[in-house]
């Protein structure tokens, strides 16, 4: 049954269990290509308090240098990371949680996510696995040392395993999302479940932004192909997580409420033909596109 607890506040969500976060992230995912903080560095100069990392990306000790020098509280950001398909089962998750602790130089995390439903596509006992991993995380959660807990790349049949004994409801589900790739039955679990989502890649790839329809609409609303991406994300109320290496552009991109897009255009661009698709899928082998 659809349940509408969350509730939209100024630039933010309320999640399920109570906690505020931020209606836009940054997304840090090759952001430290230069090995260095300078880019997270800008993104917080520009205004972003809301910072996605994972174990994998390699970006969590730039993250702290980053935050560490602006000057600015702990409490000012929120930040999310995941652990890895390697880093899934009980035990391991809380290894991998304290080096991801050690790492962001922090003692608590905003929100972690379960990276990948299956560490690989043919793993058989990944029904066990999740719930073994998840029940990790609930005791992390518990002891304070996690505000929310949530998954990345699930689809519905993987959130129902979950579901079935947890104690603690996942508060999001982080997918690829854009236009040409909405994963439109995953959206609506999930909102049905009163998770919210938040979009990786939610700018899809340049033939999104090149398509005809995203062109036309940065026309019409006088904003950049890239705003509509984010806007289409914002206007559906799911968290678009949007990555950039110039001031410039991570400025744009935080300028998502000075306009409104109307809902025929949310739904052709919901509608459009597949296109940007990444080549992931949890249940299957990457698609090299």
């Amino acid at each position: 049954m659809r349940n509408e607890s969350i509730l939209k506040k100024e630039g933010s969500y309320i999640l399920n269990n109570g906690v505020q976060i931020p209606a836009v992230g940054f997304g840090t995912y090759k952001a430290a290509e230069g090995r260095n903080a300078d880019v997270i560095r800008m993104a917080i100069e520009s205004g972003y308090r809301y910072f996605d990392t994972a174990s994998f990306y390699g970006t969590e000790t730039y993250l702290a240098e980053a935050v560490r020098e602006s000057g600015l509280h702990r409490d000012d950001f929120f930040i999310a990371s995941k652990l890895w398909k390697t880093e899934m089962g009980y035990e391991t998750v809380k290894t991998a949680f304290t080096r991801t602790l050690e790492k962001l130089e922090t003692d608590y995390l905003d929100l972690y996510l379960i990276h990948w439903p299956l560490p690989e596509p043919e793993y058989a006992d990944w029904r066990n696995l999740d719930r073994e991993t998840w029940r990790a995380m609930e005791e992390l959660c518990a002891e304070g040392k996690i505000r929310a807990i949530g998954l990345s790349n699930f689809l519905p049949h993987h959130i129902d395993n979950i579901l079935k004994d947890c104690k603690i409801r996942p508060v999001v589900n982080q997918i690829e999302y854009h236009p040409g790739y909405s994963q439109e039955a995953v959206v609506s679990y999930c909102k049905d479940q009163n998770i919210l989502v938040e979009a990786w890649s939610p700018m899809g790839r340049r033939r999104v932004l090149d398509e005809p329809l995203v062109q036309k609409l940065s026309g019409k609303y006088g904003v950049s192909p890239a705003q509509i991406c984010l806007k289409f994300a914002v206007q559906r109320g799911i968290i678009p997580l949007p990555k950039s290496s110039t001031v410039e552009r991570m400025r744009e991109n935080l300028d998502l409420f000075s306009f409104e897009m109307e809902q025929e255009d949310i739904w052709r661009l919901a509608t459009m033909p597949q296109t940007g698709w990444s080549g992931e899928h949890p249940d299957r082998e990457r698609v090299r596109i």
